[in-house]
C-alpha cells in the first residue's frame, strides 16, 4: 500500500488553513468515477465475461486505461505499468476534467524520461475492482444497481487476467516490460509466473512474494474501520446524500494505512511535537500538527475513492501468494523467465527488503544475480513514488539489458 498519487506523495508538511478549507464541503457518498463524469484521458476495454478465482462471475467487464506514446509497427515497444492500491490509470499528465490530480508517476513517464514515451508505448490500466473507470463495486450490475458488497472476492490473479484482456484488446502479443510497485509489484510478479513468455522484462518494486500475517493484520483493521461506520450501511450507501456516506470509516482506514507508508522517523523528523495552531493540544482543544496532517489526507481521500472498492482491493492484497497452487513460493518463482529487476527500499516497514530478497534469490533471470537492488530513502515504502531519480536509474538499467 502507498499514498498512490503525486499530491499525496510530496514530503510531509504542515497543513495550511487553505488546505483545510479545501475539504470543508460535504463529500459525495462515493468518490468513485461514474458514467457521465468527464472521461479525461481514459480509454475503455470491454474484456468480456470474467470468472473469478473465488467462483464469482461478472458479465461484460470493463477496464479503464490510459496510454502514453505510440505503439510501433512491430508492436514490440509496449510497457505495462501496474498501479498501487489506490492509484489509477492517470500515470502522467496534468490535472483536469476527469483527473482531479496530476499523474502519479509524472517524473518517470514522459518524453526523455526513464519510461520514454518517444520510444515506448506505455499502458496504464485501472485495476479490476477499483473505482476509477474499471468494473468494481461502484459499477452497475445488469439490473442497474451498484454491485456493492455483492462484487466477487477479487484476487491479484483475477486482476492480472483482466490486464491480460487489455493486452488482447490492444493487439499486443508481448510486453517489452511490465513495471509496478507495491500492489502493482504483486501483479508484475504474478504476470511473470502466470504468463512467463509474454514479457521480456519485469520490474518488481517494493512488493513481497506473499502477504504475510502481519500485513494481513494491518489490512484487517482498516477493513473493520469502514464496516464499523454506521453510514456504511452494509455497503449500500450509494444513494446517500452528500456528507452521509461512510466517510469517517474510510478516512480512518486511510489514516491507519498512511502510518505504514513512511519510515518510522520521517514523521518525527518533519513534525516533532509541533502544534497545528497557537492553541495547546495539552487539554486546551488544540491539535498536534501530525494529527491535522493525517486527518487532512484521510478526509481528502474520501473525495476520490469508494469505500467498497477499498475493501475489495485490500482483500485482493490479502490474497497475494504467488506460490498458491503452484508448489510453494520457490517453485513459483522458478517459473519466471523474463529479465527481472527487483527493487527494495531500505526504510520500507510495510514490505521490507527481506521480502524482495526472497524474490531475487529464486528468480534465475534476475539481472542482479541473487540479490535485490536496494534504494536508500528516508520516505519508507512511499520511496518508489518519490525517489524519481533513483527509481529511474534502475529502470533505465533494466531496459538497457
Amino acid at each position: 500500500m502507498d499514498w498512490q498519487i503525486s499530491e499525496d506523495t510530496v514530503p510531509s508538511d504542515f497543513i495550511t488553513d487553505a488546505q483545510i478549507r479545501s475539504i470543508m464541503g460535504k463529500p459525495p457518498a462515493t468518490g468513485a468515477w461514474r458514467d457521465g463524469d468527464p472521461v479525461g484521458n481514459r480509454q475503455f476495454a470491454h474484456i468480456g465475461d470474467v470468472s473469478f478465482e473465488s467462483g464469482g462471475f461478472v458479465a461484460d467487464v470493463r477496464i479503464a486505461y490510459e496510454t502514453f506514446g505510440t505503439l510501433n509497427a512491430a508492436g514490440d515497444n509496449a510497457i505495462l505499468v501496474a498501479h498501487a492500491l489506490t492509484g489509477d490509470s492517470h500515470l502522467a499528465g496534468a490535472a483536469g476534467p476527469g483527473h482531479p490530480t496530476a499523474g502519479w508517476w509524472g517524473g518517470i513517464v514522459g518524453s526523455g524520461l526513464a519510461l520514454d514515451t518517444d520510444r515506448y508505448f506505455v499502458v496504464a490500466p485501472n485495476m479490476l475492482g477499483s473505482c476509477q473507470g474499471s468494473t468494481g463495486p461502484a459499477s452497475l450490475d445488469g439490473d442497474g444497481e451498484e454491485w456493492g458488497i455483492r462484487f466477487p472476492y477479487t484476487s491479484i490473479r483475477d486482476q492480472v487476467r483482466a490486464q491480460h484482456g487489455v493486452m488482447e484488446h490492444l493487439g499486443i502479443t508481448r510486453w517489452a516490460a511490465i513495471v509496478g510497485g507495491s500492489m502493482g509489484g504483486m501483479q508484475v510478479l504474478e504476470w511473470g509466473v502466470e504468463y512467463p513468455d509474454e514479457a521480456e522484462r519485469l520490474a518488481i518494486i517494493a512488493a513481497p512474494p506473499i502477504s504475510s500475517a502481519d500485513q494481513i493484520a494491518l489490512n484487517s483493521v482498516q477493513i473493520e474501520a469502514i464496516r464499523a461506520d454506521p453510514l456504511y450501511r452494509h455497503g449500500s450507501y450509494y444513494n446517500a446524500k452528500d456528507g452521509e456516506g461512510p466517510h469517517s470509516g474510510l478516512a480512518l482506514a486511510r489514516r491507519m494505512a498512511l502510518l505504514n507508508y513512511r519510515s518510522p522517523t520521517e514523521l518525527n523528523d518533519r513534525f516533532e511535537r509541533s502544534w497545528q495552531s497557537g492553541i495547546s493540544p495539552l487539554g486546551h482543544g488544540g491539535r498536534f500538527a501530525v494529527e491535522s496532517y493525517l486527518d487532512f489526507h484521510g478526509n481528502k481521500f474520501t473525495r476520490r475513492f469508494d469505500a467498497n472498492a477499498y475493501i475489495t482491493l485490500v482483500e485482493a492484497m490479502n490474497s497475494h501468494d504467488v506460490g498458491r497452487g503452484r508448489g510453494g513460493v520457490i517453485e513459483a518463482l522458478r517459473r519466471v523467465t523474463a529479465r527481472s529487476l527487483i527493487i527494495g527500499i531500505d526504510s520500507d516497514r510495510l514490505f521490507p527488503v527481506p521480502d524482495q530478497q526472497v524474490i531475487a534469490k529464486y528468480i534465475s533471470s534476475n539481472i542482479d544475480g541473487d540479490e535485490a537492488t536496494v534504494i536508500t530513502s528516508r520516505f519508507g515504502h512511499d520511496g518508489f513514488l518519490i525517489e524519481y531519480d533513483a527509481v529511474s536509474n534502475e529502470l533505465v538499467r533494466l531496459l538497457a539489458t
